[in-house]
């Protein structure tokens, strides 16, 4: 099959889109910034009110933490397709937290007096509304001169028939949608004579039977291809959108389970194929139904409420045990050589690389190619560092880890980049645990799954576990997650 007149339709290089999107959240950051001080000056004015020192510390403070807040919460993301209504709640949320922790501040500093209460109330009314309202207008602006400003999210389509056609249509016809059609694959016609099976788990891709041939290459080699634009970074959301009936099911597995060991969102544009996936969702492209297969649950407001409970349990812990951590940095230095603090290479959301900081509890540092695994009476392990892992103290300092961006309270546990390296090509779906945050404490840890994974079939488990806490994630269970790890999460017996 011949690709040729499918990449003409790359806008882009990857280089470039990625210039762009950092060319547009820059210029969202300071239009953010520049309109939350601008209010602030407009209600001060208006009701006649002395300029003072309090309101250019509240306009600066106020418009950093936005920006940093809604960098978290996804406000400055290219805007994929949300509606104006579901980002304006996404802006109000994360202005709600600016605004919460103003009051706060002004009142443990005694300097509420200082400000007008009408003037400021107005200027807290009217921020979440204008923030909304530029997006809106760039918006519509982008819509009627025909492009999207800022970055465009990298589509590959595969398919066939009217969904494809439709789908393909919606995409090149709404570029305020914020998406790119940058590959389409065109499905070929399959001989179905003979149905195919799915290969299951445990079966080896290349041990099925070859493909039908289309166009002088197999479908095996539309698959690689696939992959292959995946991995290199070039497309970012992959759109399924198969004919139903024949093997198109089956083929349509096939790629799935190519893409489990990807960063790339997954969707399939169902005609109703699907109905095995139960713990798909449910969306929707400009009316057109798509169910998620591989896909986060922190977007939108659930994003921002997700980061918003990060910020406020991990600086309240942080304020409780400041002495303590003191204490234990102190202990380290004294009872044996080497740094207080280990930071090791781990992987976060996405996939991303990121620095995990424990105390140091060995008298080793690992963080290369190979990672060796703490065992019970692992003679690397010092006197201290085995009563800090016994008790976890050791992973007290991962609250800084969550205050700076890198991980949550709850989530799936981060594992060493040797480690992922090592069971990603072994185990289905081990790297969807990537879709989100890594967590200090985790749904497998409360059910036991923590320690020591010297075994497949013990990693396999702990994946299923941070699987279904992705899948059926809510406060709730965070809540329930925290409570338990509480009261009966910080000492285990595998805890070594």
């Amino acid at each position: 099959m011949d690709y040729s007149h499918t990449e003409s339709m790359i806008n882009l290089p990857a280089h470039a889109n990625r210039h762009a999107l950092r060319g547009f959240s820059l210029l969202a950051k300071l239009t953010d910034m520049g309109v939350i001080a601008a209010l602030l000056v407009i209600a001060i004015a208006l009701h006649e009110m002395d300029w003072n020192t309090g309101y250019s510390v509240a306009a600066a403070l106020s418009g950093m933490l936005f920006v940093t807040f809604g960098e978290f919460a996804g406000v400055y993301r290219p805007w994929r397709g949300e509606t104006s209504k579901r980002q304006f709640f996404q802006i109000l949320g994360v202005w709600l937290q600016v605004a919460a922790l103003l009051l706060l501040l002004a009142y443990l500093f005694k300097s509420t007096a200082n400000f007008s209460r009408v003037a400021t109330g107005a200027w807290l009314l009217l921020v979440p509304l204008l923030l909304s309202g530029w997006r809106a207008g760039a918006r519509t602006l982008s819509e009627r001169i025909g492009t999207h400003v800022g970055h465009r999210r990298q589509i590959l389509l595969w398919g066939s028939g009217d969904v494809a056609e439709r789908l393909k249509r919606t995409i090149q016809h709404s570029p305020w949608l914020g998406l790119n059609l940058h590959t389409q694959v065109d499905y070929p016609d399959v001989d179905d004579s003979a149905p195919a099976s799915s290969p299951g788990p445990a079966t080896s891709v290349a041990a099925t039977k070859p493909l039908a041939v289309c166009g002088g290459e197999t479908l095996d080699a539309q698959l690689q291809r696939i992959e292959a634009l995946v991995r290199a970074g070039e497309v970012e959301i992959v759109y399924i959108a198969l004919p139903s009936g024949g093997q198109a099911r089956d083929h349509a597995n096939r790629l799935i389970e190519r893409l489990a060991d990807s960063a790339a969102s997954v969707f399939l544009v169902p005609d109703f194929f699907t109905s095995d996936l139960a713990h798909g969702t449910w969306s929707n492209l400009h009316g057109i139904p798509l169910l998620s297969v591989y896909d986060t649950p922190f977007w939108g407001v659930d994003g921002w409420l997700k980061r918003a409970e990060d910020i406020v349990i991990a600086s309240l812990i942080l304020l409780i045990i400041a002495l303590p951590l003191l204490a234990i940095a102190l202990a380290i230095k004294l009872s044996s050589p080497g740094p207080v603090l280990f930071k090791q290479r781990r992987y976060g959301i996405n996939s991303r690389q990121i620095r995990v900081w424990k105390f140091r509890s060995m008298t080793v540092c690992d963080d290369g190619d190979r990672f060796t695994q703490a065992k019970r009476q692992d003679p690397r392990i010092t006197p201290l560092g085995a009563f800090l892992r016994r008790t976890s103290l050791d992973e007290l300092p991962q609250f800084i880890n969550v205050l700076l961006g890198d991980m949550s309270i709850v989530g799936p546990r981060p594992h060493p980049v040797a480690m992922n390296e090592h069971y990603r090509g072994q185990i289905r779906g081990y790297v969807l645990r990537h879709r989100v945050r890594p967590g200090i404490t985790g749904w497998a840890q409360v059910n036991g799954w923590r320690g020591e994974t010297d075994t497949v079939e013990k990693i396999t488990t702990r994946v299923e576990h941070d699987i279904w806490y992705i899948r059926n994630w809510s406060i709730w269970l965070d809540l329930k997650i925290i409570l338990k790890t509480i009261l009966y999460g910080f000492s285990h017996r595998n805890a070594y």
